[in-house]
Parts: C-alpha cells; sequence; structure tokens
C-alpha cells in the first residue's frame, strides 16, 4: 500500500520560505509522476508543481519562479522549496503521486500538511 507523509509546513511571515517534504513508501514499481496541490480556504483543490519521472516540472503559474519541486533518488522523497512566500499561498499542501500498474494509473494522496502566511 502507497503511502504518502507530508511535513514542513508552518506559520511563515509574507517573504519568508518553507520547505516541504513528502515521504514516499510502500511502491514497488517507479511512480510516474509526483507534485503537489494545494487547497485554499473556500477553495477547490489545484495543481501547485508536478515532476515526472523524467525530471519535466510544471507550475502554476501563481508560484512559477518562487517555488521548485524536487526528488530524492527513485521520488521516495518530493520537496517543495516555497520562496517569496505571499498572503495567497496560504492553503492545506497535499503531495501526489502517480503509479501506472497494469496499464491503470493509479493516485495516492498524502494527509496534507498546513502552510500558513500572515504577519
Amino acid at each position: 500500500q502507497v503511502q504518502l507523509v507530508e511535513s514542513g509546513g508552518g506559520l511563515v511571515q509574507p517573504g519568508g520560505s518553507l520547505r516541504l517534504s513528502c515521504a514516499a513508501s510502500g511502491s514497488h514499481l517507479p511512480f510516474t509522476a509526483v507534485g503537489w496541490y494545494r487547497r485554499a480556504p473556500g477553495k477547490e483543490r489545484d495543481l501547485v508543481a508536478t515532476i515526472t519521472n523524467g525530471g519535466r516540472t510544471n507550475y502554476a503559474d501563481s508560484v512559477a519562479g518562487r517555488f521548485t519541486i524536487s526528488t530524492g533518488d527513485n521520488m521516495d522523497m518530493v520537496f517543495l522549496q516555497m520562496n517569496s512566500l505571499k498572503p495567497e499561498d496560504t492553503a492545506v499542501y497535499y503531495c501526489k503521486a502517480d503509479l501506472r500498474q497494469y496499464g491503470i494509473l493509479y493516485y495516492y494522496w498524502g494527509q496534507g500538511t498546513q502552510v500558513t502566511v500572515s504577519s
């Protein structure tokens, strides 16, 4: 059973930085892609950044140039470096992993970690 556990959230002042981590376990196959999503209060869950097993990255326009996604070896860890944080970045951040097995694409989610940007 694939498990994703996020950490690193917290309270930070505008302009500050945080680094989120996601520990992935339980997969005997390589992930197709991993990524970060977020849900702000009263809003839908939106894409923040993704990275494929080939290293291709994709960022939401709102975070491009400020956030950087990266992984450890074998994608067992996923990181999100967040710089120049803004109050509108306040949200619960979720780690997601995509796994293709027997031709079927499975999606796995972590429980989320709260990020609050406020002075």
